[in-house]
């Protein structure tokens, strides 16, 4: 379990990114795999979602998670959808008390986010595609137009890192089309292969809200094998599934 030191300051917020120990999943999912989309045994899984509603202090049906597509799309959770426990979105924003709202990542950013002035708080799945096609400014864009005076604080999770993200040259392209600054997020070794620094990309894009109150939880999912599941370690170890990671936060009556 691994917290931000700026949102653990606050007594009307609960928040964790939770790592992959503690669960009862096996093999692949050891241990605390929350993934539905995965292939472990369901029953595991929801086991694994339960202790993590436990350890956040709400009902095992106050947890929301997302059905995450690598999209821009953000959802607010308010008192007309709150019986959906699982919405189709990359980015979820709420006001409502005592219920958490969450992300799966397994080498993605998930970023936990809290307006201390309007009592807003944020989850967001940024992968690069995410990333790319706006999901952070979307976010942050609808949170600053549901309040005034915004004062907001981010917590960036455990993701990838720079030294395990080596990318294609039309993965290179794509992000030095949008705009040519970006290849100030990349570096090429004598191969000429390209490595992707998505926590300092994903970074930059919060920097441009002129937010102050940023903070990052830098740890890199795939070397860091005993506590993160990883996609692209899976892959590279032919594993045919992995777990995925959950990151939450949530309102409470201080």
């Amino acid at each position: 379990m691994y917290f931000s030191k700026k949102l653990n300051k606050f007594n009307k917020i609960k928040h964790c990114f939770f790592s992959k120990n503690g669960g009862v999943s096996n093999g692949v999912f050891t241990s605390l795999n929350c993934g539905l989309g995965s292939s472990d045994v369901k029953k595991n899984i929801l086991d694994n979602l339960s202790i993590v509603s436990k350890k956040m202090g709400i009902h095992d049906k106050n947890l929301f998670l997302m059905n995450q597509t690598h999209s821009n799309k953000v959802i607010v959770v308010g008192n007309e959808n709150k019986k959906s426990q699982i919405i189709n979105s990359d980015a979820l924003i709420t006001r409502l008390k005592n219920i958490s709202i969450s992300v799966l990542t397994a080498d993605c950013v998930p970023i936990l986010i809290y307006d201390e002035i309007n009592q807003i708080i944020a989850c967001i799945h940024s992968g690069w595609r995410g990333a790319v096609n706006g999901i952070i400014e979307n976010t942050l864009n609808k949170i600053i137009s549901m309040g005034k005076n915004n004062k907001i604080y981010v917590a960036v999770g455990p993701c990838i890192g720079v030294n395990n993200y080596e990318v294609a040259r039309e993965f290179y392209d794509t992000f030095i089309k949008q705009d040519k600054y970006n290849k100030m997020h990349f570096s090429q070794n004598k191969e000429g292969k390209f490595s992707f620094n998505l926590r300092q990309y994903v970074n930059a894009k919060i920097k441009k809200f002129d937010i102050k109150y940023i903070e990052n939880i830098d740890f890199d999912t795939f070397s860091q094998k005993e506590n993160f599941f990883s996609y692209r370690r899976s892959k590279q170890m032919g594993e045919k599934d992995y777990g995925r990671c959950i990151s939450t936060i949530s309102l409470i009556n201080a």
